[in-house]
């Protein structure tokens, strides 16, 4: 599993890891009874403090996300993957409600607000086509 922080990103660095081990599991990447890297190990990969990825465990335990197996570490619960899902989408309508808010604001025709929406989903879906998986462009 990969992480990446943004130290510059406006959301706190723990944060940042509860998320991307969200939609890790929400993508099927990390599936449930599978561990998870361990604080140090993790830490050492994000380049942060283990502090940080401690709390960041702490949060995904509490959140029923993960959970400990004695002698072992930290494996993704059988419930986390619906649970992940239902955050990320969540998450995404929140951000998405933002938009469509200043948009509004913007005083935007709803038809405007729906010819950029379609646009830009096709220009990303095309970019999606076209981009091979370890990220490099055709």
């Amino acid at each position: 599993m990969l992480i990446h922080v943004d130290p510059g990103d406006e959301l706190a660095i723990y944060d940042q890891i509860v998320r991307q081990i969200k939609f890790a599991i929400a993508n099927g990447i990390v599936l449930p009874g599978e561990l998870v890297p361990s604080v140090r190990e993790l830490a050492k990969q994000a380049a942060v403090n283990p502090n940080t990825v401690a709390r960041a465990f702490r949060e995904l335990q509490i959140e029923g996300v993960l959970e400990t197996v004695r002698g072992t570490g930290l494996a993704v619960t059988k419930a986390a993957p619906k649970r992940c899902r239902s955050d990320r989408l969540e998450l995404i309508r929140v951000r998405l409600r933002a938009v469509l808010h200043e948009a509004l604001q913007s005083q935007l025709e709803t038809a405007e607000i729906r010819q950029i929406t379609d646009e830009e989903l096709s220009r990303l879906h095309e970019l999606a086509t076209h981009t091979p998986r370890n990220g490099s462009r055709e």
